[in-house]
């Protein structure tokens, strides 16, 4: 079953993920670790009991974020190339796999954008704080 261009096996997937992860909350590394790969301040630095193969296999937020900002670009390049070949008059391209491919990528651009704004947003926060 398709929801939404998102398949209904990789929603289970997620949902799997995310109660594994709300399962093992004191095994799991801060969220210091999470976002900024362990800055080592206050005791928000990486633990003694995370081994080197389970750090190995963390993403970083930059790696996340790169990854995320390439999915969008590709999604606009799709959308851009369905709309050229539409415009061209290729049979193999429907009027309306081109409209949704363009807005998927209208969608999570403007979600990139809400997102950098939060980021933005919360760096400022951060850099009114009285120390």
């Amino acid at each position: 079953m398709n929801i939404g261009g998102i398949d209904s096996s990789r929603i289970e997937a997620m949902m799997a993920q995310l109660k594994a992860a709300a399962q093992k909350p004191a095994a799991s590394p801060s969220a210091a670790d999470a976002l900024g790969g362990g800055l080592g301040i206050g005791g928000l630095g990486k633990t003694s009991g995370v081994d080197a193969a389970e750090s190995s296999s963390k993403v970083s937020f930059s790696d996340a974020l790169k990854a995320s900002l390439q999915n969008v670009s590709n999604a606009q390049i799709q959308a851009d190339d369905m709309g050229k070949k539409f415009a061209a008059g290729d049979d193999s391209v429907s009027l309306s796999d081109t409209m949704i491919a363009m807005q998927k990528a209208s969608i999570s651009f403007q979600a990139t954008v809400q997102v950098r704004n939060k980021l933005v947003s919360a760096y400022h926060d951060i850099m009114n704080m009285q120390v």
